[in-house]
């Protein structure tokens, strides 16, 4: 994977710093137990239903001290700030090609000691019934669980829900994970 943010011995101590407090400072309560231990993993994030979802997860993920690598559509890659989406851990997807993405992101995991790759299962901020199954399909060729991440705008929640380890029914296996969210779901994007 490429050089990131969070391998910046310079700005780390200080995005930790100042993630750790202004979470704080706007009353956060988190919940990350469910990832102690856990080295490698899929961790969905949902639902997806802002733009500030990114720059929350990078606060999220500073405060907790785990390095994120995450996948986004390749059109907020584009110049001027390609560079910099990469440097906070991006990796640019582009859906109209078919690139086997989910083999590529599978190889990473055994190539890596530690690797926690963000996906937003809707593949959009859209209200949407279905989601997309390459985050399920990346988990289980990988061999590693799927973390069922949240942000409760409402409520001011964020964390891990649980580890769930893929049996390669993803039918079954998707509707379990959605179910670990609740309502969280179900509320519209403009209860923030």
């Amino acid at each position: 994977m490429h050089p990131t943010i969070f391998d910046n011995p310079v700005f780390q101590p200080a995005l930790r710093w100042a993630s750790r407090k202004f979470l704080k400072m706007k009353g956060w309560q988190l919940d990350f137990t469910a990832i102690q231990g856990i080295d490698k993993c899929v961790l969905i994030g949902a639902p997806h239903t802002s733009n500030w979802d990114l720059p929350y997860a990078l606060m999220l993920a500073f405060s907790q001290e785990f390095p994120i690598y995450w996948m986004g559509k390749v059109q907020i890659f584009r110049f001027p700030v390609r560079h910099l989406m990469m440097w906070l851990g991006g990796i640019p997807i582009d859906r109209s090609k078919s690139l086997n993405v989910v083999s590529q992101a599978a190889a990473q995991f055994n190539n890596a000691d530690q690797l926690y790759l963000v996906i937003a299962p809707e593949g959009t901020r859209s209200q949407v019934d279905e989601w997309k199954s390459g985050f399920y399909h990346i988990a289980y060729q990988a061999g590693v669980p799927v973390m069922a991440a949240y942000i409760d705008w409402r409520e001011r929640r964020a964390g891990i829900y649980t580890a769930y380890h893929t049996s390669g029914d993803s039918e079954k296996d998707i509707a379990e994970i959605k179910a670990l969210y609740g309502d969280l779901l179900l509320r519209h994007k403009g209860n923030k």
